[in-house]
């Protein structure tokens, strides 16, 4: 399976400092800038008034600077929309270059479920599945700057890897062999590395991957239900078998040690075979059961 790896981007902290000391300040600037401008107004105070309107500037030059970091949120900056400035990721209130933009990504963990999809399994069987992914973004430039949209992203390959898993093993196979039914574990374990190949390019870390929903389509669903029921018959009737077989055995063996004789190998056969007749459903055979007989 090929992915697309970038590393054209990669995440660095961006320049910032406290921010509450520059609001203070700010605050102050801008009190004092309206003070100036008002009494220059009264006083027709022309170096006043310039004098104020600088101050009011640079108050609002540094107003502009401050943004407020939620935890568990990043901004990413762009220094005059342009080249990548740094990702701040500290929560609280921070002061940065006012000529950078800034655009919020969350880092919380998030959930996704994909459609329920219908494909055909490695017997070509159709069938319903479903994931749900638990992911978080871990690299905020890639996540920005290497994909068009990440959420989209990680959708689209979340369900292009739940549809390549469903098509690479059967639904229900023998016990030996790996089916998505009955290896659910390792099934998911491939899964989440999967969606973790194709989605780490977007900077992405994947936490948890689950089927949620796994089932033949409806189409076919009553069919295989009448295979599945027949195969426990089979299954039931052979462990029947097996135990009767075991116990037969003993006896005949209890039998030899108790009368010190050895049966004849064609009597013990007849006794088996005629009890596996019995077993399979045909009430017309009657199974050698008289012990007396096997000593004439």
């Amino acid at each position: 399976m090929e992915t697309a790896e970038s590393t054209t981007s990669s995440e660095r902290p961006g320049r910032s400092s406290n921010g509450w000391p520059v609001l203070a300040a700010a605050l102050v600037a801008a009190a004092l800038a309206s003070a100036l401008i008002v009494w220059a107004a009264v006083e027709i105070n022309v170096p006043l008034i310039v004098v104020g309107s600088v101050i009011a500037v640079i108050a609002l030059v540094a107003l502009a600077g401050l943004i407020l970091v939620e935890p568990n949120e990043a901004r990413v900056l762009q220094l005059l929309g342009g080249s990548y400035a740094g990702t701040l990721r500290e929560p609280g209130l921070r002061w940065m270059n006012p000529l950078n933009s800034r655009r919020k990504i969350s880092t919380r963990i998030r959930n996704h479920e994909t459609a329920r999809a219908k494909v055909n399994d490695a017997d070509g069987n159709p069938i319903d599945i479903s994931a749900v992914i638990v992911w978080q973004v871990e690299d905020t430039a890639r996540a920005v700057f290497d994909v068009d949209d990440f959420e989209e992203f990680v959708a689209v390959q979340t369900e292009a890897a739940v549809r390549h898993i469903a098509g690479s093993y059967p639904y229900d196979g023998a016990p030996e062999a790996m089916s998505l039914r009955q290896n659910a574990d390792e099934i998911t374990t491939k899964l989440s590395s999967e969606v973790h190949a194709r989605v780490r390019s977007a900077g992405v870390r994947v936490i948890e991957t689950r089927i949620n929903q796994l089932a033949y389509a409806p189409e076919i669903a009553q069919a295989m239900l009448r295979r599945q029921q027949a195969g426990a018959v089979i299954a039931a009737r052979e462990q029947i078998v097996h135990g009767a077989v075991s116990m037969v055995g003993t006896a005949l063996e209890r039998l030899e040690a108790e009368h010190t004789v050895m049966l004849d190998e064609d009597r013990k056969a007849a006794m088996v075979s005629n009890l596996l007749v019995v077993l399979c459903g045909d009430q017309s055979a009657q199974p050698v059961l008289n012990t007396g007989s096997l000593y004439q």
